[in-house]
């Protein structure tokens, strides 16, 4: 009866947040209650739920404050017009410009960070040439979650397939970043595909772009420099992570508080900015995925999976990739990773003597990519999304749904390639 009813919740909800009749905060907050009033889980298990998730809560609390304070200096104005300028206001090459610079700053960033630095930009960008921001924010989203599959720190779910795994930043390069570099040029050709012909600028738009000077969005000099010290000093702490184990919520909540403390600004002030809404739609979506978890729905999954493959390798290594990625279209990437990788451990013992090492690059490939199916699937989608709608570009489930199972299936097909070709 359980079962039944925590499904029957969690379809309502997906319901609710496709059709917009609630705001996708509400909803999953909703849901998530619904499971705890209705004996599903137990206030303490939603409370490990939220808990154990905290470090993707804080460490977005965090990257929202230094954006907002980095944004009071007008530089991504100014970086706005230095890049247009660069490709002399032509639409198409500016997409291709940001998502290559999208893509390479995810996979030794983070795509969350690199997404709430792109967004602002990408949409500035679009309303100067007097353009529809949908293109040039979703291709950021796409290029942002498969830069970030390319490294070790490149996506959350990266993180848990290393521990999990046991695998290195090196390995997480030599094995995924190639496929990421092929997946990056598909997307290239596939907005070019869909949107190329409907970019067009006037000539006497280009000029004025090209006679703007980027010196005069420059407003606050010594919050400039403040702020570009502290998001420094807070990306070289992402980067050497691995060696001072200090972890990235600490990093990035540090880098934050210190900031607002130089800059002299008042929490109030602080606060307002960030996003509340993109923080309590988690909340309630990871209370969500654990109630899922409490009445064993995705172990019945996974041990359907085992029953289905037994014997068959390649077709196992197949399967995770797939499912990984359909998974992580409704419970998101960092569920999907933490959940399929207990998967693996089951199965690892059934094909000893072979490549088993194929199924965690089945995972992070179909984890990472699958991450571009909804805007549920993964935190970048949902940070992008609700930067968006700020600053009045509103992207709905059904039009990012559109576009990204476009560029999900097609990345999939090339890692399934990829994956039979290197491994199996």
């Amino acid at each position: 009866m359980q079962l039944l009813l925590s499904l029957f919740i969690f379809v309502f909800v997906f319901y609710l947040i496709i059709t917009e009749k609630v705001p996708g905060a509400l909803a999953t907050m909703a849901g998530g209650l619904a499971m705890a009033l209705a004996g599903i889980i137990h206030e303490e298990h939603a409370l490990e739920a939220i808990a154990d998730r905290l470090e993707i809560i804080f460490l977005l609390v965090g990257m929202m404050i230094v954006v907002h304070l980095i944004s009071e200096t007008g530089v991504f104005q100014w970086f706005a017009v230095k890049v247009a300028q660069l490709v002399r206001g032509e639409p198409f090459a500016l997409i291709v410009l940001l998502s290559i610079v999208t893509a390479v700053c995810s996979a030794f960033l983070d795509n969350v960070t690199t997404i709430l630095l792109m967004a602002p930009i990408s949409i500035l960008l679009a309303n100067q040439l007097k353009l529809n921001p949908f293109p040039f924010i979703m291709t950021e989203i796409m290029a942002a979650n498969i830069g970030g599959s390319a490294t070790l720190i490149g996506d959350p779910t990266q993180l848990i397939i290393g521990n999990e795994g046991d695998l290195g930043f090196n390995d997480f390069l030599f094995n995924t970043a190639p496929l990421s570099i092929v997946a990056l040029i598909c997307l290239i050709v596939t907005v070019y595909l869909l949107y190329g012909k409907k970019l067009e600028v006037s000539r006497d738009l280009k000029a004025r772009i090209m006679e703007l000077d980027a010196s005069r969005s420059l407003k606050n000099m010594t919050l400039l420099k403040q702020s570009g010290s502290i998001f420094i000093l807070i990306i070289v702490g992402f980067l050497m992570n691995n060696f001072i184990h200090k972890g990235l919520m600490v990093i990035s909540l540090s880098g934050a508080i210190y900031l607002c403390i130089i800059a002299k600004k008042k929490p109030e002030e602080i606060f307002k900015h960030v996003e509340w809404d993109t923080l309590f739609f988690f909340v309630g979506l990871f209370m969500m995925v654990k109630g899922v978890e409490e009445v064993h729905f995705i172990d019945i999954i996974g041990n359907k999976l085992i029953d289905i493959t037994a014997g068959n390798f390649n077709l196992a290594v197949m399967v995770v990739t797939w499912v990984s990625a359909l998974f992580t279209s409704i419970i998101g990437n960092v569920a999907n990773a933490a959940t399929v990788s207990k998967i693996i451990h089951v199965m690892s013992p059934a094909f000893e003597g072979l490549n088993t090492q194929a199924f965690w690059w089945a995972l992070s490939l179909g984890s990472c990519l699958g991450g571009n199916a909804t805007i549920l699937a993964s935190a970048t989608n949902v940070v992008a999304v609700g930067a968006a709608t700020k600053a009045g570009c509103k992207i709905s489930f059904v039009d990012f749904l559109k576009f990204g199972l476009i560029v999900t299936i097609q990345s999939l097909v090339l890692a399934s390639a990829y994956i039979w070709l290197r491994y199996l």
